[in-house]
């Protein structure tokens, strides 16, 4: 088989991916370990920053979630008993996050390269990356039993942080950093109203709170819990009762409880895998970068990967320039670690960490409520959680250079 992007993983990303180059006439086959039920049964975020609603509007997969997705211009912040409302479209210049759960993005996605009868091999297992530093890159994979292996002009690894693309990386190529918190959150899907028309973010003396929704008839809430806590300590009662701890009066009063349809616990962790490029090899999403869930940034980089390597490969068959590919590492990591920097102050502002003490906590209310009364600061926040805007996919010369063009 030969093709001209492999691309390994169909998550979201990998499928973003594929159908985009599919709108710029690029053929791709996607290689993914799971069956299609269990990457439909992944339970993920759903806060969607205004350029990945563009970008997929842009995919073409974009119909559904206008329908059914909910457009939010604020959130709210919960502290010392009382909530304040963060409004992004009045501090950003009218911009907005859509809640869309991630399932759904997949689900459309998904619908849509099998409407284009393009090519997906699910259950691909003992998926082997080869020859991506040269010039004739290969994939090896087994399906149904029978060995194969797909050539290809580039491989594009959007198979999440456990999967074979980072891994096939030689160690000395690859500089990682990580900080893993001392808490997860355990999460809770439930068919009830959402206690909110926006979401909440609580700061509590007891740990953080998040009171957030996938449609008007279909809530999600989390709460901080120990990495040494187990599902089993977690009964529907005990979850609910303390979340309505961690909520101010009014909203705990408000608060429709209902049986869990789903619960899971989550580590928290930071990190990030540079370069994001390797010869013929392109990381993308979770394969080259987590983030704690606090700033909603996840999939939005993901897809925000994604939309430079499309632009850079698309540049490439169309005028077999190399300027996308060759600086897409560069421009994918600025906008990721100022995502990281967001996601992991956003993490420390309203949880409770285990050295914190008494000031601690006095510092982190003084904190929000100095957020909540400065508009400068505000502003600050409303930016970042909306998402900052795109860098140019090409970094223009220096200023010198530009100005005078006779100039080395």
């Amino acid at each position: 088989m030969r093709t001209r992007v492999a691309i390994i993983g169909a998550g979201p990303s990998g499928l973003l991916l594929g159908q985009l180059l599919h709108k710029a006439g690029i053929d791709t086959v996607i290689l993914e370990r799971q069956t299609a039920e269990h990457v439909l049964g992944r339970i993920r975020a759903g806060v969607l920053e205004q350029t990945t609603v563009d970008l997929l509007d842009e995919a073409g997969v974009g119909a559904r979630m206008r329908d059914e997705g909910l457009v939010h211009g604020g959130f709210e912040l919960s502290f010392h008993g009382q909530r304040h409302r963060i409004d992004l479209h009045a501090l950003t210049g009218g911009k907005t996050v859509m809640v869309y759960g991630q399932t759904e993005v997949t689900r459309d996605l998904m619908a849509a390269r099998a409407s284009a009868g393009l090519a997906t091999v699910y259950e691909a297992s003992n998926v082997e990356l080869l020859d991506f530093d040269g010039a004739q890159p290969r994939v090896a994979y087994t399906s149904k039993g029978q060995r194969h292996e797909l050539r290809c002009d580039f491989i594009a690894g959007c198979d999440g942080f456990h999967g074979v693309s980072r891994a096939s990386v030689p160690a000395g190529a690859v500089t990682t950093y990580e900080k893993v918190y001392p808490f997860g959150w355990l999460g809770v899907l439930s068919e009830t109203p959402p206690v909110a028309h926006e979401l909440i973010y609580s700061n509590h003396e007891r740990g953080f709170a998040l009171c957030s929704m996938r449609s008007p008839t279909r809530s999600r809430y989390y709460v901080q819990v120990p990495l040494s806590d187990s599902l089993e300590q977690w009964s529907d009662p005990r979850f609910w009762d303390e979340l309505r701890r961690r909520l101010d009066p009014a909203t705990a009063q408000a608060l429709v409880t209902g049986p869990s349809i789903e619960k899971s616990i989550a580590p928290l962790r930071s990190f990030v895998a540079e370069p994001m490029r390797f010869g013929s090899l392109f990381l993308a999403g979770d394969a080259s970068h987590i983030v704690p869930p606090t700033g909603a940034k996840g999939l939005n980089l993901a897809a925000s990967d994604v939309r430079y390597l499309s632009r850079a490969l698309a540049e490439f068959y169309r005028e077999r320039s190399r300027a996308g590919i060759d600086h897409y590492s560069e421009l994918c990591l600025r906008r990721v670690w100022k995502a990281e920097r967001f996601s992991w102050w956003f993490t420390g502002l309203m949880h409770r960490f285990p050295d914190d003490g008494p000031i601690g906590q006095k510092l982190k209310g003084a904190e929000l409520d100095y957020l909540v009364h400065s508009r400068a600061a505000a502003t600050v926040m409303a930016e970042n959680y909306v998402g900052l805007p795109f860098e140019p996919d090409h970094r223009p010369r220096s200023v010198n250079s530009a100005a005078h063009p006779g100039c080395p």
